[in-house]
């Protein structure tokens, strides 16, 4: 049938077309970073540093779990936008199915991971004596979260790939307002501290989830969740995990690359690694924005794909990149004079809030190219080019970053200089997006017949 996702994806105009689907991508990154900001805003209203470093030193664990979920979230929405543009309906409910159970298996194989080997766990996101109690609490709770992560992250995807842009938006407010809300009651109200944290995230997960797994269980979805319809043959397995994995390879390597320079910023003190959380976090207010973007446009880009539209692909790339290189020039201005504030709602001891402050402009030096680059990189996931994603993944958070890392930590004993390691590499791996989506676009569109219109 010609439903609303075919209208939108094929027939509305451009502007139209990217709006709608980037607007309610942009607001769920938002509610995102207002959930991120929640936590570590209400552990400092404690007056206690070493909290707020404790939640700090446990997001990594958290980031890799997300990467879990945004591994079969990007591949699995790559593969089914481009299967719905070649009208393979049939082939795309196999993939939406293999991508839940598969990752509702690893979820449960990271939370048993997780309480098992809690003390590595804890010393290896680079928890001090001061803080070792705080982050063990932190991730002995999460972790019971973490399957529900995983699904809410991975559909929050994939419905877009439906044309559900708006559904998947709800579901992620719905599970980032619940944490919202609960966090102030759990954390001052109960006097739980980072325990109370802890365990609003894990409900917020737990709302996410239901939510979408209901929508797919319901019959307003040309998908299915279905155990009946898992397959991984066919191309289904390898179409989402040649996509999949090099999208969550980079999440992954920012988790890692986190945990590396949390481990080098201890050597100046758990003021300076507090200060560097709530910078990192300061700075989300515009890479999260930029991220939305992105996003927002791979499924109307994998869609134009599919259908060989290679006019209304070029079209909606050209129009995505002038959003971008706007929306970048006001988020620099807008994160840049605002740091002070920002960093001092989380942060009242004058040594975590100097660093705080310090790090938070350096890291906002970032935001001019970014919205070229997850346009850029979101173009080049939307194309199933593995190989180019692949290497862009490994690139931005491991080839470049962790060298240019450990480069200024050996040549400068200044902790700004760890920090400014990834502004130079954000500006290293735009470029390099933009030379491999070119590539990338005139080899495959060559390959595929295209429409004239």
């Amino acid at each position: 049938m010609k439903d609303k996702t075919v209208e939108v994806f094929e027939k509305a105009s451009i502007p139209k077309a990217v709006f709608l689907n980037i607007i309610p991508s942009v607001i769920s990154m938002l509610m995102v970073l207002v959930y991120n900001l929640a936590d570590t805003f209400f552990i400092g209203q404690t007056k206690n540093a070493y909290m707020v470093a404790a939640v700090s030193l446990g997001t990594p664990a958290f980031l890799f779990f997300m990467a879990i979920g945004m591994l079969f979230g990007i591949g699995g929405t790559s593969l089914i936008s481009r299967m719905l543009g070649e009208k393979r309906r049939e082939d795309a409910k196999h993939a939406c199915a293999f991508c839940f159970w598969t990752g509702t298996a690893i979820g449960i194989i990271g939370l048993l991971a997780i309480i098992i080997f809690i003390d590595p766990v804890a010393k290896l996101v680079g928890a001090t004596p001061a803080t070792m109690e705080y982050v063990k609490q932190y991730l002995l709770i999460v972790a019971f979260g973490i399957p529900f992560l995983i699904i809410g992250n991975m559909f929050s995807s994939i419905i877009r790939a439906e044309g559900k842009a708006n559904l998947a938006m709800f579901g992620m407010i719905l599970g980032n307002l619940t944490n919202i809300i609960l966090d102030p009651i759990m954390i001052l109200g109960f006097g739980w501290n980072v325990a109370g944290a802890a365990i609003a995230t894990v409900i917020g997960n737990v709302f996410s989830a239901v939510f979408y797994i209901a929508h797919f269980l319901g019959k307003n979805t040309i998908l299915t969740i279905s155990p009946k319809m898992y397959k991984v043959s066919g191309g289904i397995a390898a179409g989402v995990l040649s996509i999949g994995i090099p999208a969550a390879l980079n999440n992954l390597l920012m988790s890692t690359s986190n945990i590396v320079v949390n481990n080098l910023m201890t050597k100046y003190g758990d003021m300076a690694v507090a200060g560097l959380g709530v910078s990192i976090k300061v700075n989300m207010v515009a890479v999260m924005l930029l991220i939305g973007l992105g996003t927002g446009i791979q499924p109307l880009l994998g869609y134009c794909y599919g259908a060989g539209n290679k006019k209304r692909f070029t079209g909606v790339l050209k129009f995505s990149l002038i959003l971008a290189i706007g929306l970048s020039a006001i988020m620099t201005v807008i994160c840049y004079a605002g740091a002070g504030p920002m960093v001092s709602a989380f942060l009242e001891q004058k040594d975590a809030y100097v660093y705080g402050m310090r790090f938070a402009r350096t890291l906002i030096i970032s935001a001019p190219v970014l919205g070229v680059l997850f346009v850029m990189i979101n173009t080049i996931q939307a194309m199933g080019a593995a190989l180019p994603s692949l290497i862009l993944s490994i690139s931005r958070q491991g080839l470049i970053y962790i060298p240019v890392l450990f480069t200024f930590n050996a040549l400068f004993n200044k902790p700004e200089m760890l920090v400014i390691a990834q502004p130079v590499t954000d500006y290293v791996a735009s470029v390099l997006s933009i030379i491999l989506a070119i590539i990338s676009f005139r080899r495959l569109f060559s390959n595929k017949k295209t429409e004239k219109n």
